[in-house]
């Protein structure tokens, strides 16, 4: 064999084998029953939805987690997540093809996925949809942006205006952190302090070095209810030219995999219905909210 052949015999033996290393099998339904194991994907270190305290898995979206796999008579193993650049990513690295680093590690669905249409069918530049290996489905939350602050420091905050004259802490390179940096023309900008999470931003405003902070409700309320001091209060303000102030959260599955979230929503269903799943929010210190699609049977239902 000469040179240039051997060149090309190793060139392709190389092909084969990235060809191959890049298929990761994902589970089918009955392969999944059979195994006795739902493996579900979580983002690492994100209280109150999901994190580890002394090694075991925590949180709203873990419990919730437990009592699917359970509805389908399985146990739970959790895949710890860590946040990519984009959600897109965190689909395609543990929902339909698998990360670099674990190319052999995906989950049979993953939790906390925007149940919304426009980012579902979202395309990129050359026109294709950048999630089509992705069902999201099972919309079980509905999250929005809120503001907390020390009474002891502020009166009221009947408008995000008010942080023109009083420093508010956030999570750096947030929607809140993007929002009051640009937000009035800027003028929030100044007294808009960043930190390295929400829980130091939190802590930031218990130590006076702010008087509010900015997150996700949940967020805002988990630490809330950690802390019990009576002064720290929930803002009831809008955030004008916000964009997208409330949406829902829902689950996600490898398009081939169907059954499973049909099977899964057949579990979550009754959960919302019956009010198990508000239950579990409140034990968290939490508000629960309705997803729009039951806000819809709810309103048929008290129509009729």
């Amino acid at each position: 064999m000469n040179a240039a052949r051997l060149v090309f015999a190793l060139w392709l033996t190389l092909c084969c084998a990235l060809a191959q290393a890049d298929v990761v099998k994902v589970r089918a339904f009955d392969d999944i029953i059979e195994s006795g194991v739902l493996k579900v994907a979580m983002y690492e270190n994100f209280p109150p939805y999901s994190y580890q305290h002394e090694g075991e898995p925590r949180g709203v979206d873990v419990e919730l987690a437990h009592k699917l796999a359970e509805g389908l008579g399985l146990t739970l193993q959790v895949l710890w997540v860590t946040p990519d650049e984009t959600l897109d990513d965190d689909l395609r690295n543990f929902i339909w093809k698998g990360h670099y680093l674990r190319p052999d590690v995906l989950a049979d669905v993953m939790l906390r996925v925007p149940y919304d249409r426009e980012f579902a069918y979202k395309r990129n530049e050359l026109g294709e949809v950048i999630n089509e290996l992705v069902v999201m489905f099972g919309p079980y939350q509905r999250e929005r942006w809120q503001a907390a602050y020390d009474e002891r420091r502020i009166d009221e905050v009947p408008s995000v205006a008010i942080f023109q004259y009083h420093p508010i802490g956030v999570e750096v390179d947030s929607v809140p952190s993007f929002y009051l940096s640009s937000v009035f023309e800027g003028r929030l900008a100044k007294n808009t302090h960043h930190y390295p999470s929400v829980s130091q931003a939190f802590a930031a405003m218990q130590q006076g070095e702010v008087d509010a902070t900015m997150a996700m409700r949940g967020e805002v309320e988990w630490l809330l209810h950690q802390a019990s001091d009576d002064h720290l209060k929930l803002a009831e303000n809008a955030y004008p030219n916000m964009g997208k102030q409330v949406w829902d959260l829902g689950m996600a599955v490898h398009e081939s995999n169907r059954q499973l979230a049909y099977a899964l929503e057949e579990v979550l269903e009754p959960l919302i219905l019956d009010g198990e799943l508000e239950k579990l929010y409140t034990r968290h210190g939490l508000t629960y909210e309705l997803p729009g699609l039951y806000q819809d049977v709810e309103s048929d239902v008290a129509g009729n």
